[in-house]
């Protein structure tokens, strides 16, 4: 029910100034999220740089559920400028989804993608659009100097980003980075998931261009259980199935290499030792729990695409 009420809405939301799609030469796709104080910085950075790259261009803000008052300001900036335009959603559903409004609805032959926090300079985007020019399809930015803590944020992000190139053989400096761009045509076909906005280079690779009695309580328990994973994991069941995946099998295996140390320099036995059998079954049921992450995300992608369901359900539309 959920998903025929969401397919509704998104046909009959309110659109302001509705005309027909102009094509245009670049689309600026920026989402925000309760950033009401950074709009009006942000809209002064662009109009810094857009208008002297003399080619047509629209900004499309995507406000992903902000309670803050962000869609005030971005209703401010579209009055000055109507070459920005607004995607309001009726709640937030993440920075993936609406980088999804923001491809579908944008008119571009390339689209740059922006972080709406400042933490991408705009002066950035004639560079990007040079590095295009020299005939690639997709070009990403890198945050080289990176003021984050060490430990907490760069460290992790390094490690990140080498596992990530290593495993898909697309080798970027920064998947995390949000400024890249895109010639329409490699990202039009491509359907987005869960987190998956930071992956795009990748996936592009690959394709070549969402009165009681105990027995109540129970059903009422396993109801809320229901809920929380349709609302947090529908779109991204990996990220549930593949936690508890690794942590059972990251303990089966820590536990397993205890009781090797123990058999082969304190020569225990363990025929006896009832650990042995748990730390076994633990790796496989880790193993287990990621395979079935994976089968629910090829699910949840044939469920959407083969219905073509949105991810996101907008409220409204001022273009």
């Amino acid at each position: 029910m959920a998903d025929k009420i969401s397919e509704k809405y998104n046909k009959n939301v309110k659109v302001s100034g509705r005309g027909s799609k102009k094509k245009m030469d670049l689309s600026i796709v920026i989402p925000v999220y309760n950033e009401k104080e950074n709009m009006s910085h942000l809209y002064s950075r662009l109009n810094k740089t857009l208008p002297g790259l003399k080619i047509t261009y629209e900004v499309i803000l995507i406000d992903d559920g902000s309670t803050d008052g962000t869609y005030v300001e971005l209703q401010k900036i579209h009055k000055k400028n109507s070459s920005y335009k607004i995607i309001r959603f009726r709640r937030n559903f993440g920075q993936t989804s609406a980088m999804s409004a923001g491809f579908h609805y944008s008119s571009g032959d390339i689209v740059i993608t922006l972080d709406g926090d400042l933490q991408n300079d705009p002066k950035d985007i004639p560079a990007i659009l040079k590095k295009l020019d020299e005939g690639y399809d997709i070009v990403s930015g890198w945050r080289k100097d990176r003021k984050d803590k060490a430990v907490s944020r760069r460290f992790p992000s390094v490690v990140a980003n080498k596992m990530i190139s290593g495993l898909t053989g697309v080798h970027l400096h920064d998947y995390g980075c949000t400024l890249k761009a895109y010639r329409k045509e490699v990202i039009e076909n491509i359907e987005l998931y869960g987190e998956m906005h930071r992956y795009i280079p990748a996936v592009a690779s690959k394709y070549g261009k969402s009165k009681y009695g105990i027995s109540r309580t129970i059903r009422v328990i396993l109801d809320i259980i229901t809920i929380k994973f349709l609302l947090s994991y529908s779109q991204r069941p990996i990220q549930i199935f593949g936690l508890l995946g690794l942590f059972s099998g990251t303990a089966g295996f820590a536990i397993t290499a205890y009781l090797i140390i123990m058999r082969l320099f304190f020569n225990q036995s363990l025929a006896d030792r009832p650990l042995f059998i748990l730390s076994i079954f633990m790796i496989f049921i880790g193993i287990q729990l990621i395979t079935m992450g994976l089968l629910a995300e090829i699910n949840m992608r044939i469920y959407h695409e083969a219905q073509d369901k949105p991810t996101y359900v907008i409220r409204d539309i001022i273009q």
